[in-house]
């Protein structure tokens, strides 16, 4: 990952600025660098993965007009070579493409992007700043105007802060320009359901998804896997070791006493052949480390605070005993696929719709989790479920095949690799655990009773009327906003509410977000 800040005025304060800046440098701790324009300043700090040397660093400068970007863009060479013609270009790195695209092609060069980015961009010619995220929001950026009235851009919140009143994430899918956000592209906006049969459909989901991870596996710096042992990240990892000429490095993490998610990531690492590592947490590190984990996420979401326990911890070991710099992991697929909870929708229709929200809310809630985990600990992202075409297709497919009505939940993924032999059938056929209990039931159960130490039933039904907007409505729910309002007071509108089950089905109205409080849990966490 790496850092971008913009300032898009005329400054008056640069050591506010610089010191908000600071706030990120985790994100990027190979190099900074901040350009101070007539008119607005951009920064960067960074994480060198594509193009290491000196020549990749940022921002981009060429006859006055300048770009930062945090991002990996898929197949920039073909671009590099067609504006080859026109422009010098000076470094490896992937992302010196965006201004000759802009000078040759203006805003329509969003919608040509297979990448999971977001920048922002100085145009000498018009004087103008351009801002723009990538489609699905893998990468963060956040905007807010401070005192002057000046926006103020940034790839996380905690830059913005103590710059500016009210902070709103950028809207995926988005490109800013004339003071406007315009979609560029949805991808929850189907224009044809496909009519593939079942076949074809599986077909189809497996070609994409190979490619989606195929691509991925391209960087300057070292790579390795997030393994759970759960369908999604054991697919990204099988289908990796597969085109790896030596075996891929995998990590997986767990509490001591319970963890259900470790042996079966240890059958997988040894059915695949990979290079496996265990890591093993505590409820010490995980109280300990639960304030840190707020603050770095931005969210006072349960489910997310949850999930990003594990996942943070497994990811500071990685950083501090390896010397990977990009990390694959199995995000974004069951949003697409379903959930244990959307077995429950009334019909394939509200299964649809259900998928679109959590597609067009992903950046709030398991892109944050895993941006930030993985960023914090100077890593990078990259999720193969999110690749564009990959969603396109599936978002397309005739949501009658996609509900549950095969006695297996997320059947069409299961069936496409089913002939493969590429993981063993019990993995492959593996009911869904969710991953905040699948380290361990007993993590969660250790989050919630201290939440339960905190605070007495009356102390908690005093403290949660002070908020309005998302109103928590457990003594856990309420611990997590207190923290977060230490670091986000007045914050709380950068997430949309709670992650929580579709309350309106039948048999999904609980007070607690885990798949554990369902009746079709059944055997997934065992």
């Amino acid at each position: 990952m790496c850092s971008i800040m913009g300032y898009l005025g005329c400054i008056t304060d640069r050591l506010k600025f610089e010191k908000a800046f600071s706030e990120t440098v985790s994100r990027g701790p190979d190099d900074s660098r901040i350009a101070y324009l007539d008119n607005g300043v951009l920064a960067f700090h960074r994480l060198a993965i594509m193009g290491l040397d000196e020549s990749g660093m940022q921002p981009f400068e060429h006859d006055g007009s300048y770009v930062v970007c945090n991002g990996e863009i898929y197949g920039y060479q073909k671009i590099k070579e067609e504006l080859e013609n026109d422009y010098t270009f000076v470094s490896g790195s992937d992302c010196e493409i965006l201004l000759p695209m802009y000078e040759k092609y203006g805003t329509k060069m969003f919608e040509m992007l297979d990448a999971e980015y977001a920048m922002i961009m100085y145009d000498k010619k018009s004087d103008k700043f351009i801002a723009a995220r990538d489609p699905i929001g893998i990468r963060p950026l956040y905007y807010g105007f401070d005192s002057n009235g000046v926006m103020v851009m940034a790839s996380e919140a905690k830059n913005l802060v103590s710059l500016c009143d009210k902070v709103m994430p950028f809207p995926p899918g988005h490109y800013y320009i004339d003071g406007e956000f315009i979609s560029y592209r949805d991808m929850t906006k189907v224009a044809k359901v496909s009519e593939d049969d079942l076949e074809v459909t599986c077909s189809k989901i497996r070609e994409k998804l190979i490619a989606g991870v195929d691509k991925r596996l391209i960087a300057d710096a070292k790579v390795g896997f997030l393994l759970s042992g759960g369908l999604d990240s054991s697919l990204v990892c099988a289908i990796a070791a597969k085109k790896s000429d030596k075996p891929i490095k995998t990590f997986a993490i767990g509490m001591e006493k319970d963890a259900i998610d470790l042996r079966y990531a240890k059958q997988v690492a040894e059915f695949i052949g990979s290079d496996h590592t265990e890591v093993y947490m505590t409820k010490e590190q995980v109280l300990d480390s639960l304030r840190d984990v707020i603050k770095m996420l931005g969210t006072y979401d349960i489910t997310t605070i949850r999930a990003s326990m594990g996942m943070y911890l497994l990811c500071k070991w990685i950083h501090e005993n390896t010397d990977i710099r990009v990390l694959l992991t199995g995000e974004i697929s069951d949003e697409l696929f379903g959930y244990k909870y959307t077995d429950f929708a009334p019909n394939s229709e509200a299964f649809q719709e259900e998928s679109a929200k959590r597609i067009r809310e992903l950046h709030m809630y398991d892109v944050l989790r895993a941006d930030r985990c993985i960023s914090t600990n100077s890593l990078e992202a990259r999720v193969p479920f999110g690749d564009l075409d990959f969603v396109e297709y599936v978002m397309s497919i005739d949501p009658e095949k996609k509900i549950n009505t095969y006695g297996k939940g997320k059947y069409l993924l299961r069936h496409a690799f089913e002939k493969d032999d590429i993981l063993p059938v019990d993995i492959l056929m593996r009911e869904k655990a969710a991953f905040s209990d699948a380290v361990g039931h007993s993590m969660v159960d250790d989050l919630k009773e201290f939440a339960e130490s905190q605070y007495s039933d009356e102390e908690y039904e005093e403290l949660r009327k002070k908020y309005t907007f998302s109103q928590p409505f457990t003594k856990e729910s309420l611990l997590y906003r207190e923290i977060f309002e230490e670091f986000y007071e007045g914050q709380a509108e950068m997430v949309v509410d709670f992650w929580m089950p579709n309350k309106s089905w039948e048999g999904c109205n609980v007070n607690d977000p885990s798949a554990r409080v369902l009746s079709n849990y059944g055997a997934s966490g065992q």
